[in-house]
């Protein structure tokens, strides 16, 4: 399927390079959940490195304005926005349901499918970056 996005300018490299950083950092995010045992998506959303891909993709990203790099500033922070709403979601009606024993369940489930969720943004936009791609 051909992309009919129309960009005005061609991105500095030095930006592309942050963006590169931010998906590794959140890349290594989810390797810090796999590896502690925890939840994916809690590491994705709560660690070190998640928190500072957030705050460079915040401060960095008017840089990459008019360029296909700004589509993956916008995916990898609807990707943390989204993934702390269905978050949320996933606890709270898990919560209520805990008292009927399916909340442990749902919660399980829940955020498992969460965690494959923010690995295949983290893989996909990556990849679509590293092929000069936007999101």
């Amino acid at each position: 399927m051909k992309d009919l996005t129309v960009f005005s300018a061609e991105p500095k490299h030095s930006i592309v390079t942050v963006a590169k950083i931010v998906y590794g950092l959140h890349a290594l995010s989810i390797l810090i959940g796999i590896a502690a045992g925890g939840s994916i998506i809690g590491a994705f959303l709560f660690s070190w490195p998640a928190i500072v891909a957030v705050m460079i993709n915040f401060f960095l990203r008017s840089e990459a304005r008019g360029t296909y790099v700004d589509s993956h500033f916008g995916w990898q922070l609807r990707t943390v926005f989204y993934g702390f709403l269905w978050t949320l979601f996933v606890g709270l009606v898990g919560f209520i349901l805990s008292f009927v024993a399916i909340g442990f369940a749902l919660w399980f489930i829940g955020f498992a499918v969460l965690g494959v969720w923010v690995a295949y943004r983290v893989c996909w936009g990556w990849y679509q970056l590293v092929n000069e791609k936007p999101v």
